[in-house]
């Protein structure tokens, strides 16, 4: 883009968002938007990209529709662009009456509001949908994008629609957000919006201001010896702090016997009612809690600037959300600590949850004749009535059926038999398979997260080549690295890093890295899978695309 174009970015951000300059990620994804096409960017937490989606909105003729799963931050991203005098900007949401909601729409088809912020559900109401369409919205933003992603560590059901959606709307730009997605997550997400050649961008993962720790413990004992090695570690870091496990009686009980040694402790999670959890979030914000004990519940829309410390009593379920959770820490930039405190056998659980709730061939056929019953379009209630299935599991049936091309899902959540549906028993068979590469994939993320608390090199390095992001160990702020541990690269390197390879058994994959005397590949239909290198090249495994 040239530099007239570039001269009216820096004003904008200058004048409209008091930036004195942009990161070179911010101006890319700018950049690339206002060009017209389709762009995912994947920008760390703190790296300004609701920036980007702000000044590409004011520099876009009409309006910018942007979909947002939290209320609160919608609020907070409303606020301060009217105190800018940015644009006009509203929102539609469950919190938003009646009047306010008519005046917004009105406003949007006036051309009198620059910004709309919607949470995803209101694009199943026809009207709404009717009402955004004739409003001819220039660009689309979808934030927090991961959420359309079944890997994605924040899933919601409500995103899979999207892609409908934005076809409604007369096929905008579209911009998608997020902090964190890997690979997978990144190719998941540009399929399910239906972009069209997008523009990757990926910046900002190296938190060099996050130290990375792993405390391993072994044995019988290790489950206690862990616990008091927590709570120790805990009662003795001076916070805020958090500190993630896996169930919700975990979060109970430490929660507790944090208040017992005398820490602030405070516990959050699903199962807790709305108001009280809430209280505990704006107690924490406000330095009233200084530790909160969480389930991944506590997760989007903690934007705390001095959090100096993010602990794990468990393994996370993907490097993905691991890094996600310790991001929340030294958002400040300001020096933070990331610890997992890891037993082997922790590793079980995750396994068995990546294993939970598959989607057998039975269930598909069911989801299949029902839908094939009906005389119109179904909505999500009546099919979650008629097959008497969980709404995890018709979830994951309708994506498997809808990827082999059975079923339609409308944007506004109804689902219908597509219109050139392969025959039933293909379709089934087809979204079977489907349906055992993806547990595939998620034992192999598991496996990743267990790669990495057992890694005798530089964690640093191990999270970014994860995340597609090069890096030259030592990072010099981890355990490992400060007990002189980094591996050194093999002396024979077949392939370059970023190669795509054919294995004889697994398929077509991308080559990660090396990690001693092995490879790391993530294959296309099994997700991650460690080689090691000599038999790699004698018995000649790998061979380059």
């Amino acid at each position: 883009m040239g530099g007239q174009a570039n001269d009216r970015i820096a004003r904008v951000a200058r004048e409209a968002m008091g930036f004195t300059e942009l990161r070179p990620g911010q101006r890319q994804a700018i950049e690339s938007a206002l060009r017209g096409r389709d762009t995912l960017a994947v920008m760390s937490t703190g790296s300004g990209k609701s920036a980007i989606y702000q000044i590409t909105g004011l520099l876009t003729p009409g309006a910018t529709i942007i979909v947002s799963p939290l209320i609160a931050l919608q609020r907070d991203q409303v606020e301060a662009l009217q105190e800018r005098a940015a644009g006009g900007a509203a929102q539609l949401n469950s919190s938003v009456g009646a009047e306010a909601r008519q005046q917004a729409l009105a406003e949007l088809a006036e051309n009198a509001l620059e910004f709309l912020f919607l949470a995803p559900e209101q694009l199943g109401n026809e009207d709404v949908l009717a009402e955004l369409a004739v409003a001819e919205p220039s660009l689309v933003v979808v934030d927090e994008a991961h959420c359309i992603s079944e890997w994605g560590h924040d899933f919601r059901p409500d995103y899979l629609r999207l892609g409908a959606a934005i076809e409604a709307l007369g096929r905008p730009t579209v911009l998608a957000l997020t902090a964190t997605a890997a690979p997978p997550v990144r190719e998941e997400i540009c399929r399910r919006l239906g972009l069209r050649d997008p523009q990757v961008i990926v910046r900002g993962f190296d938190r060099c201001e996050l130290r990375l720790e792993v405390e391993a413990f072994h044995g019988d004992e290790g489950g206690r010896r862990r616990d008091r090695a927590l709570l120790d570690a805990v009662a003795e870091t001076p916070g805020p702090g958090i500190l993630y496990t896996a169930t919700r009686k975990r979060a109970e009980e430490l929660a507790a016997a944090l208040r017992e040694r005398g820490v602030a402790a405070a516990r959050y999670h699903g199962g807790m009612v709305p108001k009280p959890r809430h209280a505990v979030q704006e107690a924490f914000m406000d330095d009233e809690v200084s530790v909160v004990v969480a389930t991944t519940a506590f997760g989007m829309g903690v934007d705390k600037p001095n959090v100096r410390w993010v602990f794990h009593a468990e393994p996370a379920d993907s490097l993905d959300a691991y890094y996600q959770e310790v991001g929340r820490a030294g958002r400040d930039r300001d020096p933070a600590l990331a610890r997992l405190f890891y037993r082997p056998e922790d590793v079980g659980l995750r396994r068995f949850f990546a294993g939970a709730g598959q989607v057998g061939l039975d269930e598909l056929e069911q989801v299949v004749e029902v839908i094939e019953a009906a005389t119109e379009p179904l909505h999500p209630p009546a099919l979650l009535e008629a097959t008497e299935l969980s709404q995890s599991k018709l979830t994951a049936a309708l994506s498997r059926l809808e990827d082999a091309g059975a079923v339609e899902v409308r944007a506004g959540g109804e689902v219908s038999t597509a219109a050139a549906a392969p025959p039933r028993e293909a379709a089934i068979h087809a979204a079977s398979e489907a349906e055992e590469h993806r547990r595939a994939f998620d034992r192999s993320r598991v496996e990743m997260m267990r790669a990495y608390a057992e890694a005798d090199g530089c964690r640093r390095a191990f999270v970014l080549s994860y995340f597609g992001e090069p890096f030259e160990p030592p990072c010099g702020n981890c355990d490992n690295c400060d007990a002189g541990q980094t591996d050194e690269a093999p002396s024979t390197q077949p392939f370059a890093v970023g190669a795509r390879l054919v294995h004889q058994r697994f398929g077509e994959g991308v080559l990660q890295r090396y990690d001693g005397d092995a490879l790391v590949v993530l294959f296309d239909e099994v997700g991650y899978k460690s080689l090691a290198l000599g038999p790699v090249i004698d018995r000649d495994l790998l061979r380059p695309l």
